[in-house]
């Protein structure tokens, strides 16, 4: 769609209605979801509806279905549930409760509706819509019937356990592993403390994506999740294992099982007979934690509600676009993109997948659930427990962070240790960068010291900033006295300008003609070939948590502006989706110039807003968006323009966005990504060494790991160098840029659609699914 056609669909929603339910179990992000179907549709003149009690609410209708406007949905983003409820409806299964369903929407002018649930809520919003002729016929409304003929579905995906095929993430999903990964945080402590064996219970009857993210992010000793039953004499291995574990000097083990664990034969594994078998075997003091309904409670995370509202919005744009021929679609994720999937033919391959399951055919189960949820389980038995190496490599492979640290450098660490010793090599890591690679801080690293290390923040190696052209003769000497066959290079900008330095040096020391990798890991989100680096999540988290609480502290304050800084140097990234997270009014960046006039159009706007029923707002600030408009300018700024009408305060995050204990995003992506780097770095080696030296003399064997979309990929420093801006140290080009439209849409800013890129529809097939790039 051109930007024209989507500055028409700014009028295309006068006179039509728009409804918005939330059906099923609850998930955090749906009021992001309802937020942004309200604001959106309002936004291009269409009326919305919140629609209460779900499906309930609209059989029985009457104040169930409300008349919404702009600020019937402020403060809600930060909110878990769902603030227009959810409740099981035994009505709208049958044909006298869709009638009445009918009568109700027909009887307001609705004709276009957005349902929030899971399969079940999304299969009847589908027969809802294929019977709505004949349920208008038998209405006997014949004029009503001529002039709302059809009625354009779309749906959004709130469900925790995300089990849904053709999206990559379903709303609430990310925010249930929040939850999970601080009560398994919590329990290691304690755990550790009595050397106790912990067996966690995580939901998931059907789907065991929960139990599975969870393990792979804590380095849990044994996993149970219902598309792979344990086989026959599990028993006897999972004690093995957690006594091989403990006489290595752990001190504890962490059991996790889905809700609907199985065995070969059908039968379940509960959590208490696992407890049970424990200790009778081994005698371990073992206890039981089943999380239960907390993995819905809470706040939601950055990333659901960046999600949610990604697809609220789309989804206004996919009803204005709708016509009769138009099949009813969700709205799902592909990488970062919002995508518009077939409804049936999602709901059909999800129930492959549960057939699947039910004819014990699980390899199949496992391969329909996508590339992603396979990656994930092969990973997970990779890194679970210790196989020693069949052969030793006689390769030697080091190990650094670089740059200033970032949640998930020590996830990525202990991932690739452990699979650089699966392959036979020799690790070593590196303290304090390449100014530690320089002065000799090399020690060998071993399985067991990287136990523990998925949820520790920060870099347990240590790092530094300093560039290898300031020390790069004693790196040399250091690569040869310790026979470094390849680098593995963890951290920011200075990570990758670091290693793009070591390979323009190749010509004057052959020493640095090994294979180098760097994993992008810095807060910014500012290291060229990468949509994610990691931190970045962990960052956002941080940022938005800071956000509300500041937001809540004034509660009890009328008219009050906060002028908030964050970090990110010259790229915008932080601000821009923490401004997202937390629905702020405006966020200032670097990539978008503004000026004074723009300030004060901005201030003036915070003015009518604040006239009204607002009594908050919220204005976010890169810390280097501009060298003049600094934020204390920007403070007084609004402090004197607003006298009157509000006052004005400053908050300056600072390194709290660093953030503590890593996401569960960052955590696994963090693995994965050092699965995929040493695996690389293997190939490299193997077809770099020749007549007993290693001769990596090509621009492919230098790369920074991104992911591109939802595609992994190694770009070569050199190639990467075109596309960088290296005064201001980010790429020139930023995919992120995307959610600037909507973040000022939501804001209620006249704003231009150009850089708004609609989704696409897609289809799903088994190729689809399985073809993934493993993330």
């Amino acid at each position: 769609m051109s930007s024209m056609d989507l500055e028409k669909l700014k009028m295309t929603g006068a006179g039509r209605a728009i409804a918005v339910l939330t059906s099923g179990g609850d998930a955090q992000g749906m009021n992001a979801a309802v937020r942004a179907v309200t604001r959106m549709g309002i936004y291009v003149g269409a009326q919305v509806f919140l629609i209460h009690e779900g499906y309930q609410g609209l059989v029985d209708g009457g104040d169930n279905i409300k008349l919404a406007h702009w600020h019937s949905v402020t403060n809600i983003i930060q909110k878990g549930g769902t603030v227009i409820g959810s409740a099981r409806c035994k009505a709208f299964p049958t044909r006298e409760g869709r009638l009445a369903a009918a009568f109700n929407l027909v009887k307001r002018g609705i004709t276009n509706l957005c349902v929030c649930g899971g399969d079940g809520s999304l299969t009847g919003a589908n027969i809802f819509r294929h019977e709505w002729s004949g349920l208008l016929a038998e209405l006997a409304q014949k004029a009503t019937a001529q002039q709302h003929d059809h009625l354009n579905i779309v749906g959004l995906v709130g469900s925790i356990d995300n089990d849904f095929c053709g999206t990559d993430m379903t709303i609430g999903a990310d925010s249930a592993l929040h939850r999970i990964m601080e009560i398994v945080d919590a329990i290691t402590t304690t755990a550790q403390s009595h050397q106790r064996t912990f067996v966690l219970e995580v939901m998931g009857r059907h789907c065991g994506y929960l139990a599975l993210v969870s393990a792979l992010a804590s380095g849990a000793d044994w996993l149970f999740i219902p598309e792979a039953p344990p086989k026959e004499g599990w028993e006897d291995r999972m004690c093995s294992r957690l006594e091989g574990s403990r006489s290595r000097g752990s001190r504890l083990n962490i059991i996790i099982v889905a809700e609907g664990a199985v065995d070969v034969s059908g039968q379940a594994i509960s959590s208490n007979y696992v407890k049970d078998l424990v200790v009778d075997r081994l005698g371990y003091d073992t206890r039981v934690t089943v999380l239960g309904h907390v993995q819905r409670g809470g706040i939601p995370s950055a990333f659901d509600r960046i999600l949610s509202s990604k697809l609220g919005v789309e989804a206004v744009v996919a009803l204005m676009e709708a016509s009769p021929d138009t099949p009813a679609c969700v709205i799902g994720l592909s990488g970062n993109q919002a995508v518009r999937l077939p409804l049936m033919e999602c709901v059909e391959m999800t129930k492959l997948v549960q057939t699947a399951m039910q004819e014990k055919r699980f390899d199949e189960a496992i391969k329909l659930r996508g590339g992603s949820f396979e990656n994930n389980w092969n990973i997970y038995k990779l890194l679970a427990f210790q196989k020693p190496a069949q052969i030793k490599s006689g390769h030697t492979l080091a190990l650094l962070n670089v740059g200033a640290p970032a949640a998930g450098m020590n996830s990525a660490a202990r991932s690739a240790v452990r699979v650089a010793l699966a392959h036979g090599h020799k690790v070593y890591g590196i303290s304090d960068g390449f100014q530690g690679l320089a002065k000799g801080a090399v020690s060998e690293m071993t399985w067991n010291r990287v136990a523990g290390w998925t949820g520790q923040g920060g870099s347990l190696l240590g790092t530094k900033r300093t560039l290898p052209e300031a020390c790069m003769e004693q790196i040399v000497e250091t690569l040869s006295k310790y026979g470094i066959s390849a680098l593995l290079v963890i951290g920011g900008f200075e990570a990758y300008e670091g290693v793009l330095q070591l390979y323009e040096s190749r010509g004057r020391f052959d020493e640095l003609c090994i294979p180098m990798c760097v994993i992008p890991a810095t807060i910014s989100n500012n290291v060229p070939g990468t949509d994610f680096s990691l931190g970045a999540d962990t960052a956002v988290n941080a940022a938005m948590e800071g956000c509300d609480t500041i937001k809540q502290s004034a509660s009890g304050t009328k008219r009050r502006v906060f002028v908030v800084e964050t970090m990110g140097g010259y790229c915008g990234y932080l601000a821009t989706c923490t401004g997202f997270a937390v629905g702020a009014d405006a966020a200032y960046i670097f990539e978008e110039p503004f000026n004074i006039q723009d300030l004060k159009t901005n201030v003036e706007h915070l003015k009518e807003k604040m006239k009204k029923d607002v009594q908050r707002g919220l204005i976010l600030r890169n810390e280097k968006c501009n060298q003049h408009y600094t934020t204390e300018f920007i403070h007084q700024l609004y402090s004197a323009e607003g006298r009157g009408v509000f006052d004005s305060r400053i908050n300056v995050l600072g390194h709290l966005q660093q953030g503590g204990a890593p996401s569960p995003f960052d955590r696994n992506f963090a693995t994965k990504l050092g699965v995929k780097a040493v695996q690389w770095l293997s190939e490299k080696m193997t077809e770099s060494f020749r007549q007993g030296r290693m001769f990596a003399n090509s621009p492919e064997t230098a790369c920074v790991l991104g992911l591109n979309r939802k595609v992994v990929s190694f770009s070569p420093v050199t190639e990467l160098k075109a596309v960088t801006d290296f005064e201001h140290r980010m790429p020139k080009t930023q995919w992120w840029f995307n959610l600037r439209p909507m973040l000022k849409m939501l804001a209620k800013y006249q704003t231009s659609f150009t850089e708004y890129v609609p989704g696409e529809m897609e289809h799903v097939t088994r190729r689809s699914l399985s073809v993934d790039s493993g993330f």
